[in-house]
Formats: C-alpha cells, structure tokens, sequence
C-alpha cells in the first residue's frame, strides 16, 4: 500500500499567545534527533485491530527522520482521567506529546442521547451539562500534561463508522460538543491540533466502528509526523493538521 500523502497544516491567526512549553522542541527541530510519545486511547494503541499489520505507532516510526524515536504510551479503554497517569511511562528525553483522548469518554455517556425531554431546550441542557464535566476533566489532563513542559498537539475524536446510519448520524453530533472541548482548549493554550475527523475520512481507515485500521493509521502518523518536524511556530498561531495535500 502506498503510504498516503502528508497532512496539510492549516494555519489560524489567534489572538492567543503560544504556551511556553511550545518552543521546548527548538533543539529537536533544530536537526537532534526527537522523541514523540503518543498518549491516550486506541486511537493510538490499535494493534489488536491491525491484523499483524503496523499500528500506529510502527508507522510513526517508519516516518519519522533516521535517530528520531517513537513511545506508545497510550492505553486502550483509556479516558481523559487515566492520561495523567499515562505520565509515568514518559522516558527521559521526550521531545514530542501528542495526545488522543475523548472517544471513551464521550461513548461512556451516549445513554444521554436516549434520555426523555420535554422541549429541544431540556434535550440541549442535558447535552450542555455532559459537555460542561468533559471540558473540567480535559482541563484538568492538560493541565498535568503541561506541567512537564514537552511541546504537545492534541487530536480530535474523528467520526465513528457505526453500521446503523442513525446511530452513526446521533454519535457524530454528539461528539461535536467532545470536540468543540478540545478544539477551543488547543486554541486557547496555543497548542496545534490533529483533527482526526479530516485525517480518517473513509470508511477503510477503519478496523471496525471506531479503531483506525492500517490505512487509518497511516494516515494519522503521517499527520503526527508532519507535526513533529514542523520548525519553530509563530507566535500567535495555531496550527490544524487536516486533510491530506493534493
């Protein structure tokens, strides 16, 4: 299989001051040999879905420049809560933290869509409330995540390929309250975001309904590995790794 073309970054002017851990990879970026840990769920930790094919994190690997190494961290069944203890699996000389996370948490409350309201605004306060204890518990993560000062991209939770199309269409606009949570914090932090909504959009870059399959993870390495060899960024920018370049 071809390995697919590399994630375009999109740039948005933000009125926003880049964290200070973002220049902590200038020396990796600057031609030493990086280090990217991969934290969260299996989104990053898919080999049980691969067949004996690479995971994501072997693809990383393939991808990134000679001397340049790649850790999973991550743990499937994860959610946002667990990813600080995922902190302990860090090795020394870390240059790189990318993070996908959210899936779980958000799967955990899909019994909220079958809840009974009386009026489309009850349904909307219901949602808004589940969406209010997501953004406190993903705060909370990058905040201990930031704490280590390793320059970091954080991923969104791409679109679930359920069989059932109203299952499919209800768990896409659910995760849409989970993504706008990441969304607005990478932009606010000044970090650069993954939208793996844009980077897995066919059906083959899945295993199953929602574990990226090899051409899946291809294509989300390719996105973590443009992230990671990309130089110094601007301040005031933020950098959307979305579709692949034509």
């Amino acid at each position: 299989m071809a390995a697919p073309a590399s994630p375009t970054p999109r740039r948005v002017a933000l009125g926003v001051s880049l964290t200070a851990v973002a220049g902590g990879g200038a020396q990796a970026r600057a031609g030493a040999a990086g280090h990217v840990v991969l934290l969260g769920d299996s989104i990053f930790d898919n080999k049980p879905y691969v067949a004996g094919g690479p995971d994501v994190v072997g693809h990383l690997r393939s991808r990134l420049p000679a001397g340049w190494r790649a850790t999973l961290a991550a743990v499937g069944g994860s959610v946002t809560a667990d990813v600080p203890r995922q902190l302990a699996s860090i090795p020394a000389g870390a240059t790189h933290l990318v993070i996908s996370v959210g899936g779980n948490d958000a799967g955990r409350q899909e019994g909220v869509l079958a809840n009974p309201a009386r009026t489309v605004g009850e349904g909307l306060a219901q949602l808004a409330s589940m969406a209010d204890r997501f953004r406190q518990e993903y705060r909370a993560m990058l905040d201990r995540v930031l704490a280590r000062r390793i320059p970091m991209a954080l991923c969104t939770v791409y679109d679930p390929r359920f069989p059932d199309p109203q299952r499919r269409r209800l768990a896409v606009a659910g995760l849409t309250l989970f993504n706008d949570v990441i969304g607005r914090e990478a932009f606010q932090r000044g970090l650069p975001l993954i939208d793996l909504r844009l980077v897995c959009n066919e059906d083959a870059d899945f295993a199953n309904a929602i574990e990226p399959s090899v051409q899946g993870g291809a294509k989300i390495a390719a996105a973590i590995a443009r992230f990671a060899q990309e130089p110094e960024p601007r301040p005031h920018r933020s950098v959307v790794y979305g579709g692949s370049a034509g």
